[in-house]
């Protein structure tokens, strides 16, 4: 058996059309965002896309060979071609470093070398599909901690990045096209990056470039796609993503050069409160792209009774997605969950606040209340957004 016959989990997910193998939940992450920003000692540059066979790969490997032909020494990390004649073109005339062989139950597969870019030390590394997970057993969990080992090292990285594969858009995505992600990587990478350049290609000739055998070569992996993730309304809606993402990251730039750093009393902070699992997930990515977009910060909050002991298991789950997402995740001990949530928020200096919306039925908030009709009615000076439930 080899790498191209092992099943996902998810027969829809685009990352089974391109046969990549699931190995289950990745690894734990240890790089943070402040330690990232700290260690980085070069460039990281990132070829956005809103779907796979826009261009990026074709892009990074087109960028490797001008840098390369002006005298800068520069390296093939990984580059995945799938077949296409046109990427594999591109990669001639580049030095290409010999993948790593891993076995992981009883089957063989390829992953980047990153001890060997180490060893190799060249000026720059092209690292294909930033989100990518490795095998269990590697010394990272994930392709995109490699990247950041790599820029700590002071070799620069240009990579790519499909917009669907960003943390906070996450749960965007599984409703825009119905196929959930398996890949992610943190919004703050992009963040870190000191460049995002958008590979844009309309949703009619991306599909042109399937018929014609120019994404998946294999003719009925092309029909497979073009019926499940290729359709023009899901291609559509990632470019729209991919577009308003890498406007917002051209505003924060500019913003950055053109203003002063907010001061704290001025800037944005966001509370996210989560008290049941079913909704909690979709209130912090809902959150954390509120926070993006007002250039703010994000926190997370959970209260619990005085008189409960034990810990729910899914916040852990919640708390790992806040650290993803650059936020920091709080649980909070007061048997008034509006007295615990308004008395963080006001020494945090919260500005506004996401809740979701009350499962009680009318008739109990009439002669009840609720937790949200209470945080409105006792918050000061703070926006209380309500998120609708998905399904009635």
């Amino acid at each position: 058996m080899d790498e191209m016959t092992v099943p996902r989990s998810d027969p829809e997910s685009v990352e089974s059309l391109a046969e990549r193998p699931d190995f289950g939940a990745p690894g734990a992450t240890t790089w943070t965002h402040a330690e990232a920003a700290t260690r980085k000692q070069a460039v990281l540059r990132i070829y956005l896309g809103a779907a796979p066979g826009v261009g990026k790969t074709y892009a990074m490997l087109s960028e490797g060979r001008r840098r390369a032909e002006r005298g800068t020494d520069v390296v093939v990390g990984i580059a995945e071609s799938y077949g296409r004649p046109k990427t594999r073109a591109m990669l001639e005339g580049l030095e290409i470093l010999p993948t790593r062989s891993v076995t992981y139950r009883e089957t063989t597969f390829q992953e980047m070398d990153a001890p060997a870019i180490f060893r190799r030390r060249p000026d720059v590394v092209l690292v294909d599909e930033l989100a990518h997970t490795n095998v269990p057993g590697l010394e990272r969990s994930k392709r995109w901690e490699d990247a950041l080992d790599v820029l700590a090292d002071g070799i620069e990285v240009i990579t790519t990045l499909n917009v669907q594969h960003i943390e906070s858009l996450n749960d965007v995505v599984h409703r825009a096209t119905g196929i959930k992600q398996q890949e992610t990587v943190p919004d703050w990478i992009l963040d870190l990056a000191d460049q995002v350049e958008l590979v844009d290609m309309s949703p009619q000739a991306l599909r042109r470039r399937m018929m014609h055998g120019n994404v998946y070569p294999d003719a009925r992996k092309a029909e497979l796609a073009l019926r499940r993730f290729f359709t023009e309304e899901n291609l559509t809606a990632l470019r729209d993503l991919a577009l308003m993402r890498v406007a917002d990251q051209v505003d924060e730039d500019l913003l950055a050069r053109w203003s002063r750093e907010a001061a704290p009393d001025t800037r944005e902070r966001v509370l996210v409160c989560v008290s049941r699992p079913e909704l909690a997930e979709e209130l912090v990515r809902r959150g954390a792209r509120v926070a993006h977009r007002a250039r703010g910060d994000l926190l997370v909050v959970h209260v619990t009774g005085l008189e409960d002991h034990d810990r729910p298991a899914w916040l852990a789950e919640i708390r790992d997605l806040t650290e993803k997402l650059d936020g920091t995740f709080e649980v909070i001990t007061d048997d008034s969950a509006v007295d615990g949530v308004l008395g963080y928020a006001y020494r945090q200096h919260v500005t506004q606040i996401v809740v979701g919306e009350p499962l009680k039925p009318k008739w109990q908030e009439v002669l009840r209340g609720s937790f949200v009709n209470r945080l409105i009615r006792k918050a000061e000076k703070i926006d209380v957004h309500v998120i609708a439930q998905r399904e009635r």
